[in-house]
């Protein structure tokens, strides 16, 4: 098996994805492996769940900090833990065009809504709102435009009659969940 590719995981919260995506890297043929998770949030929930599984972490409150400050500090950690590749799982902050830049093509984000559609917040609610027969999510490249790369990924959901933004948005994560990892290691594997 070739060396697994080292990936920083950030996280804001309860950390699901970043948990779907450790435990896919257990996997003895996954491509990549967790090296370090990391938040702008000491009390996100996430970090104790790495800390248990013998992740690394590293928290940072940005309150107080330039945006550009705290990206710098987060790059940082991020590059002295020997990651290749950085994936945004629920980080909520919106990031700096110099962090983005120094992690062009290598840095993937999740987002709740099948890109380009409903783009930032309260995705859910927009789709239903919409009448849309589908949610679902998408995995992309990041770059500096919200909510914009290329899209590596997508997984339809549909939107059943009844459906509020709560009940859609739990069986998107189903979805997220197992999108995330398929995308994650294909992005690695590339030549």
């Amino acid at each position: 098996m070739p060396e697994r590719a080292k990936v920083a995981v950030l996280i804001s919260g309860s950390g699901t994805n970043m948990a779907a995506l450790l435990y896919a890297s257990r996997a003895a043929d996954c491509p990549y492996e967790i090296v370090l998770v990391a938040s702008n949030n000491p009390e996100a929930g996430g970090l104790r769940l790495a800390e248990a599984e013998g992740v690394p972490t590293f928290a940072l409150p940005h309150k107080g900090m330039a945006r550009l400050d705290h990206d710098m500090a987060m790059d940082a950690a991020i590059r002295a833990s020997g990651a290749q590749f950085v994936a945004l799982a629920g980080y909520m902050r919106i990031l700096t065009p110099e962090f983005v830049g120094g992690w062009q093509g290598r840095m993937v984000n999740i987002h709740p809504s099948l890109l380009p559609k409903y783009k930032g917040l309260h995705t859910h609610d927009r789709a239903i709102e919409a009448g849309d027969s589908h949610g679902g999510c998408t995995v992309h490249l990041v770059t500096a435009e919200l909510d914009d790369g290329p899209i590596l990924g997508q997984t339809p959901v549909a939107i059943v009659p009844g459906d509020t933004a709560d009940s859609l948005a739990a069986r998107v994560l189903i979805a997220e969940h197992q999108l995330y990892s398929r995308c994650l290691a294909r992005l690695v594997s590339r030549p």
